[in-house]
């Protein structure tokens, strides 16, 4: 006889340990399947910091989750005891009728977000570390920070243990299919059954998802550290913010305060500048040439941060053809299954906010949360 539980979750990265906690919160029997072991460094949820924002250039209809976000950070730190944001204001730095600039500025009106509008000068005098030319602007938001992803999904995965959620490590799925009123799952190590089925696939969503009708890319990025000329002090949270900066030719990078001592200096990363691959296939080595692209553009915007390199990361973005996400019931599986994908590389300080989502979904088919524009049936036609 195969367990049976009321819902299973397939990955415990971000979206799937935030599932994990939410229904089991709920008082639902949750079994969650996990490829790798836990807090894992094989998919999206790691680097050590990601950033978080609420005046948002991708579209304002994101401002209410995060919103509800943000409580929900500090509901999970004092539930847990972890680290989970640091909000040191962040810029949005660009030409004034550049998308990171002038969507921001759209949410930050539409929401009547506490913001401020910087010209060059008033970006110099500020933030010293920063070297804006004279023509660049900045939206600056004194909420915008930082989310540890490590912290957060080891929190989330804690806490549904503590609720009594089943969590199997190192047992990824192999196969699913409806089964009775539900789905049964099978793994390598055995066959379970649940009323529900929640998949959070991460870069894996084009092998598990294939029904869905959504043409997903999978795109390798990396994320550099270094050690600034004249040492961290000046790129410490108190004086130097988060920040996405988007240049003439619509390239963007985003970076980050040093945040984990100077032995890590600071972080920074090209934003959308990345090659196609799978998660079988990702080149998980990053190159000289790489490394000398990444120094070369930011000695231009933030002058003392190149002066050492330290260390690389690889990570991987699902992205879909519009690069919103995709949080539904499955279409082809509606009264069964929910899925929760292609975060197209903006999704994990979301990922408290879809863990509620998702266990609304699962239990009541709805949520109370605006998801229209995350409706994969939008994506269906979409040309690959």
């Amino acid at each position: 006889m195969s367990p049976t539980y009321d819902v299973i979750v397939i990955g415990l990265g971000g979206m799937g340990s935030a599932a994990a906690h939410h229904l089991s919160s709920r008082g639902v029997r949750v079994l969650g399947l996990e490829k790798f072991g836990p807090v894992h460094n094989r998919g999206s949820s790691h680097g050590g910091s990601r950033i978080t924002r609420q005046s948002y250039f991708e579209d304002p209809a994101y401002v209410p989750l995060l919103l509800r976000a943000y409580e929900l950070y500090e509901d999970v730190e004092r539930a847990t005891g972890r680290d989970i944001a640091t909000l040191c204001g962040g810029v949005m730095v660009g030409p004034p009728d550049s998308l990171t600039v002038s969507g921001s500025l759209r949410s930050a009106t539409q929401w009547d977000l506490p913001h401020e509008m910087l010209d060059a000068a008033e970006i110099r005098r500020r933030f010293p570390t920063l070297n804006p030319k004279d023509d660049e602007v900045a939206l600056y938001e004194k909420k915008a920070g930082l989310v540890r992803p490590e912290n957060m999904v080891a929190a989330h995965l804690q806490l549904a243990t503590r609720q009594g959620a089943d969590l199997h490590f190192d047992e990824p799925m192999t196969r699913w299919e409806p089964y009775r009123d539900g789905v049964r799952v099978h793994t390598a190590e055995n066959t379970y059954t649940a009323s529900q089925l929640v998949i959070c696939p991460g870069a894996w969503a084009p092998q598990l998802l294939t029904d869905l009708g959504v043409p997903f890319s999978i795109e390798r990025q990396v994320m550099y550290w270094f050690q600034p000329r004249g040492g961290v002090r000046p790129f410490l949270p108190e004086n130097h913010p988060i920040y996405i900066w988007e240049d003439a030719d619509d390239v963007q990078v985003y970076g980050f305060p040093s945040i984990d001592g100077p032995e890590l200096g600071a972080k920074v990363a090209f934003f959308r500048k990345g090659v196609e691959c799978t998660p079988e296939n990702i080149d998980r080595t990053v190159h000289e040439d790489e490394i000398g692209a990444m120094a070369d553009h930011m000695s231009r915007c933030v002058p003392d941060l190149p002066g050492t390199f330290l260390k690389a990361a690889t990570c991987m973005y699902s992205n879909t053809p519009d690069e919103h996400f995709v949080i539904a019931r499955h279409p082809a599986h509606p009264e069964s299954v929910t899925v929760a994908c292609g975060f197209s590389g903006h999704g994990f300080k979301f990922v408290p906010v879809v863990g509620e989502i998702l266990a609304d979904l699962a239990l009541t088919g709805t949520t109370a949360h605006p998801i229209g524009l995350f409706d994969p049936l939008r994506l269906a036609a979409a040309p690959a």
